[in-house]
């Protein structure tokens, strides 16, 4: 046991002192929160203000086309050249034109004059109002209330609510996008540790250190070594990493969100408020929260996932995960003389990986699939699909099960893999190929 903690020992050392490791350490959670930045930015709304000088030719938009508290409107009887040639001088941004003939349709009956790029939301925004003053002018053309059509209209909101098998519920998150994250983070990590482990295989065996090294140990103590090491390694980085991203995402949160957050309580306070005093509420006294709701639902999901449960797995997963493919790949790095010649052996390594990887993004859609459920349960891609399912809840049960399964698979894969490990490791000159490695197998 002592000589695998010093191959252990070895395999940490050479690694900890690596730049790109300790660069990798420190880059891995700028990406990662620097992601999150982007994702919360651009589900903010966008809050550009607009000053609009508005041509309207076919007198239809008057007093109908509304702007919000971004975007100003001003309409003008002055013809397009004029507003075109004078309103660049002045504060306007836009010149919005529209042609006499617009009720009638037809291409170019719009057009929009701009200084700066104002943007699709800005777009959306008169584009909606305008096909929608169009359609009520239609309806009334043809004696129908608009009214009626108006008020026939609801919009409705479904609001999960999972049964456990005590009879409680509990409204769920169904952040199925946050899932998917976790379970490609996981493919990135078994794939990037388990090529670690293939390429120190290999090298030693190329360079020929490894004939000095079994002449001390055995190749099956050598080949544990070289994984638990890695493992070690791989979870001192995952730590480190999740420290420094625990932190940034926590200044993150406090420079970004703080005000977000006191608004989101501010929305559910008024909510409720709604829901206890019904038409007695005084709506004009409300705070307009219209453009953040979607924001809003965004922050309250990731308000609900429970972080510690799913490190946690994260963690089992990873080391099942990684035992299980490092143990491949040891076996194949053994195998062979060259990385080109082990693009055989790694393929349909990687096509259960894969698979994995595109069962995972199955769950945004169907979380509760059984593509996905017997997914989350087979050893090759339980680590990734399984990581996908967490956030939308998962049966106790059913995690236990996975992970035994995972880590029983991982001693038969080690037992095969340290079969073929102890001879292909010393045997040079000889291309290998699937027939050879089958004899390897049933060589006492």
């Amino acid at each position: 046991m002592s000589k695998i903690g010093l191959i252990m020992g070895r395999e940490i050392k050479s690694k900890l002192t690596n730049k790109t490791f300790i660069i990798m350490t420190i880059l891995a959670p700028l990406l990662i929160t620097g992601f999150l930045a982007f994702i919360i930015k651009m589900s903010q709304s966008e809050k550009t203000e607009q000053s609009v000088l508005v041509v309207d030719d076919s007198k239809l938009f008057e007093d109908k086309l509304k702007g919000n508290e971004y975007i100003k409107l001003t309409f003008t009887s002055a013809k397009l050249e004029q507003a075109v040639n004078e309103f660049y001088k002045k504060n306007y941004t836009c010149v919005l034109w529209v042609s006499p003939t617009i009720i009638e349709g037809g291409a170019g009956a719009t057009k929009l004059f701009y200084k700066k790029s104002p943007g699709f939301a800005f777009q959306t925004f008169i584009k909606d109002q305008m096909e929608k003053i169009i359609y009520e002018n239609k309806l009334k053309a043809n004696n129908i209330d608009p009214n009626i059509i108006s008020n026939s209209r609801q919009s409705i909101k479904i609001i999960l609510e999972k049964v456990n098998d005590k009879g409680n519920t509990e409204e769920q998150s169904a952040f199925g996008f946050f899932g998917f994250i976790t379970g490609a983070l996981m493919f990135i990590f078994i794939l990037m540790y388990g090529m670690m482990v293939f390429r120190s295989v290999m090298e030693e065996k190329t360079n020929r250190i490894v004939e000095v090294i079994v002449s001390s140990v055995k190749p099956f103590e050598l080949m544990i070594g070289k994984i638990f090491g890695v493992a070690v390694l791989g979870l001192i980085q995952f730590v480190a990493m999740g420290i420094i991203t625990f932190l940034l995402s926590s200044i993150l949160s406090g420079v970004f969100l703080k005000d977000a957050y006191t608004q989101l309580d501010k929305f559910k306070e008024q909510q409720e408020m709604v829901k206890k005093n019904g038409s007695n509420t005084n709506f004009n006294s409300l705070e307009k929260f219209d453009d953040q709701v979607e924001f809003f639902e965004v922050l309250s999901k990731i308000k609900k996932i429970n972080f510690i449960e799913v490190f946690v797995c994260f963690v089992l997963y990873f080391i099942g995960g990684y035992l299980f493919y490092s143990s491949i790949m040891a076996a194949i790095g053994s195998a062979v003389d060259t990385e080109s010649d082990s693009q055989q052996f790694i393929t349909p390594v990687m096509i259960p990986l894969m698979l994995g990887y595109f069962i995972a993004s199955k769950t945004i859609l169907d979380p509760d699939s059984s593509i996905v459920f017997w997914g989350s349960l087979i050893p090759f891609t339980s680590p990734i699909v399984m990581m996908s399912r967490i956030a939308n809840g998962v049966p106790v049960w059913e995690i236990i099960t996975s992970l035994l399964l995972l880590f029983a698979s991982f001693i038969i894969m080690v037992w095969l893999a340290a079969k073929i490990y102890r001879t292909g490791i010393l045997m040079y000159g000889k291309k290998t190929n699937w027939r050879e490695i089958g004899k390897w197998l049933f060589y006492k």
